[in-house]
């Protein structure tokens, strides 16, 4: 490995891509730790230790946004408007004959449609930070004293610096991420988005540590050496698991048609069409974890006011069996509809039908289209069941194991999936380099 390693910096093109990638997360890093001239830092620290409702929300929404909205940063909202705008464009494309046709046009359709994700990034971008700034840092009253007017008020010459800062935090981070797809390696937006997440690591790790007494058996809310190597083998094996189903495909079966030119044959091989049997990625945990979270911020602040509602509020808790069940089919719901979204068997049969290819067995057309349907239908039932096991299973070893949330939200979630599968990509395409080179790729044997 470490010759492989040795390898990739020999190569100087890919050496200057991997740099420059670099360089580009570290100011990433840098622009994270920024907070706003408005901020009373004090404050704002005493509100990111705080735990339940609205502190979980926007850790929540940090783990799949490169956002830091607990500290109200100059990159606060990450890339949440882009994400937002993206998944806008993608779903108005499957029910909007435009768009749709216009993604059909190829790179040039693509690079319009882009365009138009910019231009609602920043509309997004403007509308979210003023709320934000509204009901978050005045709302809560974390604005400094020294920014506030004689009636004990920001004015809004300080509220329209906040927002702008924010909105221009983004579009900064959605250009970083367009210049490493352009001139770095991988994919600059899921980049960001790890980034974010394994920069939790090392205050996870010594949180755990500062939970664990170095001896056997556990006393006094500490954590003893067994349980620090039951967690070490759980984390291992959930990776294992992730990799399996992140990599795992149904193989369909499919034959070339042949044809005579001269005294020569052509076609008639046999190849497979690969189906995901995580089709729709991590999109439906982040779905159901948003909107999950939503009812659960407004019932916990009506509890203070209509007691009734305190049941509701224990019934919303990460730790409920209500909410469990809920959390896993709404996982479910949004496994297929986005499934639905994504994968177009029509169109994938009239693409077979159309390149000579047809799968034994089944006529060209309708049957095949019916066929992939059916297949895709029962692998995204294994593969929801897979993304619900994964996403409960943080709950899972905080509650049993007695272990803080923030070290158990490596063991599953969005975090662990969003990091394997960008993992598998960057591997991927430094593994493109090195086999134009006549390298060996990082993964071989």
């Amino acid at each position: 490995m470490w010759e492989k390693l040795r390898v990739v910096f020999t190569i100087p093109e890919l050496r200057q891509k991997i740099l420059l990638t670099l360089v580009f997360l570290a100011v990433y890093r840098v622009g994270w730790q920024i907070p706003l001239p408005i901020i009373d830092q004090d404050k704002m620290t005493a509100f990111a230790q705080q735990r339940g409702g609205l502190g979980d929300f926007l850790q929540t929404v940090a783990t799949f946004s490169a956002s830091n909205l607990s500290e109200a940063t100059i990159f606060g909202l990450g890339i949440m408007p882009y994400i937002s705008a993206s998944i806008i464009f993608q779903l108005l494309a499957s029910v909007w004959a435009p768009l749709e046709q216009l993604q059909k046009e190829g790179e040039s359709g693509r690079k319009k449609i882009n365009e138009y994700t910019r231009y609602a990034t920043v509309v997004l971008c403007l509308g979210q930070s003023w709320f934000y700034v509204r009901s978050f840092v005045i709302g809560l009253g974390m604005v400094d004293d020294a920014f506030l007017g004689p009636d004990g008020t920001l004015g809004i010459g300080w509220q329209l610096v906040a927002v702008l800062t924010m909105t221009a935090g983004t579009v900064f981070l959605m250009w970083i991420g367009e210049q490493i797809d352009e001139f770095g390696i991988g994919n600059g937006i899921s980049l960001l988005i790890m980034a974010g997440i394994l920069a939790r690591m090392p205050g996870a790790g010594y949180s755990l540590l500062q939970q664990t007494q170095f001896e056997l058996g556990s006393g006094s809310g500490k954590l003893g050496v067994e349980t620090l190597v039951v967690l070490s083998a759980m984390f291992v094996a959930v990776v294992i698991g992730v990799v399996f189903i992140t990599l795992g495909q149904r193989r369909i079966p499919t034959q070339s048609a042949k044809h005579v030119r001269g005294r020569r044959v052509y076609g008639g091989t046999r190849q497979y069409l690969p189906l995901r049997v995580n089709q729709a990625g991590v999109m439906p945990i982040i779905f159901a974890s948003s909107l999950l979270l939503f009812p659960a911020i407004i019932i916990s602040q009506l509890a203070n006011r209509f007691p009734g509602l305190e049941v509701v509020k224990q019934s919303l808790d990460h730790y409920a069996y209500t909410y469990n069940v809920l959390y896993i089919a709404m996982i479910y719901f949004f496994c297929y509809f986005w499934t639905a979204i994504t994968f177009n068997p029509k169109d994938m049969s009239e693409n077979l039908k159309n390149y000579g290819t047809f799968i034994p067995g089944y006529r060209p057309g309708k049957r095949t289209a019916d066929y992939l349907e059916k297949v895709m239908v029962r692998i995204t039932y294994v593969g929801a069941g897979f993304l619900s096991l994964v996403a409960i299973i943080p709950t899972i070893v905080s509650s049993s194991l007695n272990v803080s949330p923030m070290v158990a939200s490596f063991y599953g979630g969005t975090g662990l999936l969003i990091a394997v599968s960008v993992a598998f990509d960057l591997v991927q395409k430094i593994d493109s380099h090195l086999v134009m080179r006549n390298y060996r790729g990082l993964l071989e044997k």
